[in-house]
């Protein structure tokens, strides 16, 4: 394994445990399903990926190009989003939806490959990425006026990240993409998502402690 490869391994490394870790602990702390599944889901991704640096698994590569577009076009803008209405709405999703919200996206992830869709693909990703990135400022507006400054701006951080490499994505290429060790694509999305995503679970714990602070005790 050549040193390029080697630090993109490391970057699957770090973005499936940071997914694994936070994964579960939406699930086991805050019972929510939408999140959990969702970082759990990215894991697998982030795991698969892995497997084909490391080893060449040609199947790993398939899964979590699959899983990318899952993501990028369903879980993040739309099951994410749903899955922080949790706290910044009091939304309350039943065991039905979070398991029809899931059951609907898989399929249209199918259709969203085909190639008659492959030249306006790009484009939606990035619509999607805005969606998102508009909520999370909303995200970060509760957070300021619950006095979590601290949380706030580790999102719009992260926010910052990720849409800086939905742009990149498939519409510009970093020179020396081909040859650079650590300042290539891949690898700086990896360590982004991962920030991001830790960034939104210390963020949603942080807004529900405030909320339940704010409560009035009856």
């Amino acid at each position: 394994m050549d040193a390029r490869s080697l630090i993109l391994s490391l970057s699957c490394l770090v973005l499936a445990l940071t997914m694994l870790v936070y994964g579960i602990l939406f699930i086991r702390r805050h019972r929510n399903y939408l999140l959990g599944v969702e970082w759990l889901i990215v894991a697998v991704s982030a795991t698969n990926m892995l497997l084909f640096q490391a080893v060449g698994y040609p199947l790993g590569y398939e899964i979590s190009m699959f899983l990318d577009a899952f993501s990028r076009g369903f879980g993040i803008p739309i099951i994410t989003i749903l899955g922080l209405m949790v706290v910044t709405r009091g939304f309350k999703p039943s065991a039905l939806v979070d398991v029809l919200v899931f059951a609907i996206s898989i399929p249209a992830t199918f259709l969203l490959r085909l190639d008659v869709f492959a030249g306006v693909l790009p484009y939606f990703y990035v619509l999607m990425a805005l969606l998102f990135a508009a909520y999370l400022i909303h995200f970060a507006r509760l957070l300021l006026a619950h006095g979590e400054r601290t949380q706030a701006v580790s999102v719009l951080l992260a926010m910052t990240g990720m849409l800086a490499i939905a742009l990149i994505y498939d519409f510009y290429e970093i020179p020396g993409e081909a040859t650079n060790v650590v300042l290539n694509f891949f690898n700086l999305a990896l360590l982004t998502w991962s920030y991001l995503f830790a960034s939104l679970y210390h963020a949603y714990s942080a807004l529900a402690c405030a909320k339940a602070r704010a409560a009035p005790v009856s």
